[in-house]
Order: structure tokens, then sequence, then C-alpha cells
């Protein structure tokens, strides 16, 4: 148990950070008027889906949202005459359907051309989220911007509850549906096994650490591997068929690549120190990875079956929460050195293949920087003035977000 102790305060202390805002040229992106016609909903629900809605406009880097909560008795396609300079008018109509049910219109305000009709139902009114982000996600495809599909997918995060207990939540990126799915215990490190998001491994805590992977629609749970010390499924391969894992059998966390079944298992490092956190990089070929060879904790990188290490990261004697995606790493970086009280981490983007680097925050603590499924968001937890938030940075358009996050957030995945 100390050495379990030991390690899981080792990878929290490698991991945090904060942002900065620079704004995207306004006439690069299209202007847009929400315009809301919804029966039989809640005035706090209401709010909140049209605030979804906004939110999910700004971080897709595409569009300018009027902020006015515009309402209509009835969905039609007139334009009213004070609209018609705005771009494009959204109209939509959320009604109860055996769940909930929303029917969209997409105007184009200088000619009244009816863009697109579209409508969704889903039988669940509390993933209400997910209609929103599937509405906007369609809209932005329909007018053929870059994907922003990512807002679809489900968040998955460990959160303390007390002493030795935690709880693992199913999450929509804002934070405003959320589903807990594993408790009883200490269960940490939820990390997804496929990108269809069907199933997710984590760490069991009980008696000797027991990774497992669940299913999230049948509720099945198999037992993959255990092993003393520490267990920790940091990445997964492309095709989902491997598993990078930091396992510490005598003491000394290395890192290890298995079948996602739990066999076919071999070291990857072998070093006399900390080796976490483990990263594919170079279509799987590869690892990046935080190790304290070096005195300090440090990013580097080396072949799956060579033994060459390189060091990635120049700047800094505190660099660490590391996360890849090709040949992009985002990590953070430590940037105070107080003695007592909080220090200061940032977030920064390098690359495998150059020395170029990114500051992507300023201010804060900042952990768990992850890469959204396609690359060009980046995921973080955000401590700030005593408060702590889920955070978004779109690295295209530079647009940031902040969503309140209660508790302690032990891991996050998406």
């Amino acid at each position: 148990m100390r050495y379990i102790i030991m390690v899981l305060m080792t990878i929290n202390l490698f991991a945090v950070d904060a942002t900065i805002k620079i704004k995207k040229d306004v006439e690069q992106r299209a202007k847009i008027v929400l315009v809301d016609s919804s029966v039989g909903i809640s005035a706090n629900i209401s709010n909140k889906f049209f605030s979804i809605m906004q939110s999910d406009l700004k971080i897709s880097g595409h569009f300018v949202a009027d902020k006015k909560h515009n309402r209509e008795s009835t969905l039609n396609h007139s334009i009213p005459t004070n609209l018609k300079s705005k771009g494009y008018i959204l109209k939509y109509k959320l009604s109860t359907n055996n769940g909930l049910k929303i029917d969209i219109i997409l105007v184009r305000g200088s000619d009244g051309i009816v863009v697109t009709k579209k409508d969704y139902s889903i039988s669940s009114s509390t993933k209400y989220p997910f209609l929103a982000h599937k509405i906007i996600s369609y809209i932005n495809n329909t007018l053929q911007y870059p994907n922003i599909d990512w807002i679809n997918r489900y968040v998955v995060f460990s959160k303390y509850t007390s002493s030795k207990k935690s709880i693992i939540i199913l999450a929509d990126y804002t934070m405003n549906f959320k589903k807990t799915v594993i408790k009883g215990g200490l269960n940490l490190f939820p990390k997804w096994a496929d990108k269809e998001q069907t199933s997710f491994y984590y760490t069991s805590f009980k008696n000797i650490p027991t990774l497992y992977k669940l299913n999230i629609y049948n509720g099945k749970k198999i037992k993959i591997t255990t092993s003393e010390g520490m267990l920790v499924c940091s990445d997964v391969n492309d095709n989902g068929n491997k598993i990078l894992v930091t396992m510490a059998p005598d003491a000394q966390p290395d890192i290890y690549e298995m079948n996602s079944n739990g066999g076919g298992k071999r070291r990857v490092t072998k070093f006399s120190g900390i080796d976490v956190s483990a990263k594919y990089i170079n279509n799987g070929g590869a690892i990046t990875f935080v190790s304290n060879r070096m005195g300090y904790p440090n990013i580097f990188k080396k072949p799956i079956s060579g033994s060459a290490v390189s060091q990635v990261v120049y700047r800094g004697r505190n660099n660490n929460g590391v996360d890849a995606y090709k040949n992009k790493i985002v990590y953070s970086s430590r940037e105070s050195h107080k003695r007592y009280g909080q220090n200061r981490f940032n977030l920064y983007l390098t690359h495998t293949n150059d020395s170029s680097t990114r500051p992507l925050t300023s201010n804060g603590v900042n952990q768990f920087p992850r890469f959204s499924v396609d690359g060009s968001t980046i995921l973080y937890i955000k401590q700030y003035q005593n408060k702590s938030s889920v955070g978004y940075i779109n690295l295209t358009s530079n647009q940031n977000l902040l969503f309140p996050l209660g508790g302690k957030v032990q891991s996050i995945d998406w």
C-alpha cells in the first residue's frame, strides 16, 4: 500500500494548468441566431438547452452566436426583419415525446432560403445535452465546416467521494449530463477501450490492484489482469487490441504493453526510477511517457521494441501530465516554486518531430490534458481561485470554454 500511495501521489504531481484567450477573426465565422419555439418544456431545461447550444457554437470556432434567447410561439420559415442581417437563423422546437424530440429549421437570413430541416429524438430526457450537441454538429456539417463531432462524445472520469472511496461517472462534455456507473470502493483511472465508446478500462484497488473492462451498455465486466503495487491503463492503440499499462510488481513503476484481453504482456521500459503515463505515437510503433530519469519529471519517447530513449521536452524542471495525438504532444509544466501553497502549472503543445512549443494556458493549476478523438481540441481540469472546472481549448480557433466541476477529480478521459 505504501508503494501504491507513493506512485499515486507521483502521478498526481505529474499533471497540471490554465488559459490564454486569443480571438479568431470574426469575419471568418458565420453569424447565427437561435429562435426557440419549444412547448411543454420547463423554463430551467429550456434555458440550459439554449446555453448548451451557445457553448457548442462557440467551441466549434465556426460561428458567432447572438446571445439573446429569442422565442416564437410556433416553428415556421418566416424571418423577422430584425434578424435578416444575422447570417443564419436556427429555429428549433423542443418537445416531450416518450423522452424528448427536437425539430429544427435552418434559414439563411439574407434571402430566406431554407438550408435544411431535421428532427431528432432521445428516449431519456436526462440526456437532453446530447440532443443539443447533435443538432449543432449536424448544422456544422451541413454548412461544410471542419468536423466537430467530438462534442457528441462521452467524458468518463473518476471522482473521490471520501477516504479510499471514489466513483466513476459518465458525462457530456459540458457536465450538464452526469451518470454514476461505478461506485463502492476505490475505482480509478478510467480509460476508453475503443473509439466507439462502448467500454472503458479502470482499476479497482481492492485487495490487489485489478484492471477491469466495463461495457457501458450491457454492464458486462471483464477482468483483464492484476498486479502488486499499482496498475493503470494509460492508452489504447488505434485498433483497440493493444493497451499500455503502468505496473509496479517490484515496487518500481514501469511501462508494459499487452493484448486487450491481458495476454501477450511485454515490458517496454526498464528503469530504476519512475516511468508512467505512456501514450502511443508513430502509429503505435513508439511511446511517449513521463519519467524522472533526469532527476525531475520530464517527457521522453522510445520505440516499443527498441531500447533508445530520447528527451522530448527541453524547457522547465517539472513537466508531466502528457497526452499524444499522432505527432502532437500536450503536457503540463510547473512554473512556480512555492514551498508552501499551490504552485502554478501551464499547458504546452509540442511535437515529436520538431522543437516548436506553443503555450496554451497562463494561470492556475490545470491537470489531465487530453486530446479529443480527432486531435482538434484539448480537455483539461483547471483549478483557479478555489474553483474547479473542466476546460476545453480548440487548437485551431483558440476558443476556450470552462464548465464548473465539483469535487476532486482523480483522472479523466474522453
